[in-house]
């Protein structure tokens, strides 16, 4: 079987949160376009989904297009939509960790996440990391990495993730910033297929400082930092202001913009395709991607959860992978 051809596998995430009925909706939209294994419970699927238990991954391509591959682990007691249970914790826990392993392997091509709760994870098994992306980096043995979120309208990229803002201009230096943009740059030749990516650059304060009237590390550091990268033959342009980088026209002259803080990042997405992002992790040894949704607790188990973003992580995994050959 070639690289291309295998599946991607999907962890089941949070077994009280809507990761099981979204699952099984994107797995019924993609049938016979994405090859797909889900690895969890099977009894937290909804019960109109028809599946069939594998004890490998390649084993998926022997079963009718109709039937969900699983590779099925017991989470003991049954889920309760909308109550996580402690006691499944550690198993979503092990369900991501299995998902790296298989890729890692060779066994799969890509891994796709479905949404955790932080807080059950730490209730129940004393989770350790902040998040899905720290805990990947940690399971791949790597320092850095960069959350990316991608779109067929934008892909960008926060240089300062979840921090206050007051505490942006202080973690955020040249040497952090440096390895952003090699990350990213690596990552859209690698993943993506971009052979030459260019990059646009926001700046961190209104106007990107208009000249020192409103902001000092423009001048200080970024626009010089800007100027030695490309030096080095990096594609940039910035420090930009954040306010006129984001429409239609402007995006046309880049392939992903780097912001310097969460919500100049994720603004401008959410706000263009609010359904279709997708969070990639660039910067890890395989292909990790997920939907851009939490657990969504309130609705979970009234088959209502809107599949569009889980559909296309799992169709950016796949072609991602493709890309990658």
């Amino acid at each position: 079987m070639s690289a291309a051809s295998l599946p991607v596998v999907l962890s089941c995430g949070e077994p009280a949160g809507i990761g099981p009925e979204v699952a099984a909706r994107a797995w019924a939209a993609l049938a016979g376009e994405v090859p797909l294994v889900w690895l969890g419970d099977p009894r937290h699927l909804p019960t109109t989904v028809a599946h069939a238990v594998i004890e490998r991954p390649q084993q998926a391509a022997d079963l009718s297009p109709d039937v969900l591959p699983v590779l099925a682990r017991d989470f003991g007691p049954p889920a309760v939509a909308g109550q996580p249970n402690p006691t499944h914790a550690q198993h979503v826990i092990d369900m991501i960790a299995l998902g790296v392993s298989l890729v890692r392997d060779g066994a799969a091509s890509a891994l796709c996440t479905a949404p955790i709760n932080k807080q059950a994870l730490i209730e129940g098994a004393d989770f350790a990391y902040p998040g899905h992306t720290e805990y990947l980096a940690a399971l791949a043995g790597v320092d850095d990495v960069v959350m990316m979120l991608a779109s067929d309208q934008l892909r960008v990229v926060p240089a300062t993730i979840h921090i206050a803002l007051d505490q942006v201009p202080v973690q955020l230096t040249p040497a952090s910033l440096r390895r952003v943009i090699e990350i990213t740059h690596s990552g859209l030749q690698e993943r993506f297929g971009i052979p030459s990516p260019r990059l646009a650059i926001a700046g961190l304060n209104p106007h990107a400082g208009e000249g020192g009237a409103m902001g000092q590390q423009e001048i200080a550091w970024i626009a010089p930092l800007v100027a030695q990268m490309q030096k080095e033959g990096f594609d940039l342009i910035g420090p930009l202001p954040a306010d006129t980088m984001f429409h239609a026209a402007a995006r046309a002259r880049y392939d992903a913009a780097i912001a310097m803080y969460h919500d100049q990042a994720l603004i401008p997405i959410k706000t263009l395709d609010f359904d279709k992002g997708v969070n990639v992790t660039l910067g890890l040894p395989f292909i990790r991607t997920s939907p851009d949704h939490g657990t969504a607790f309130d609705i979970a188990g009234q088959g209502i959860a809107n599949p569009t973003s889980m559909i296309e992580a799992i169709r950016m995994a796949h072609r991602m992978a493709q890309a990658t050959q």
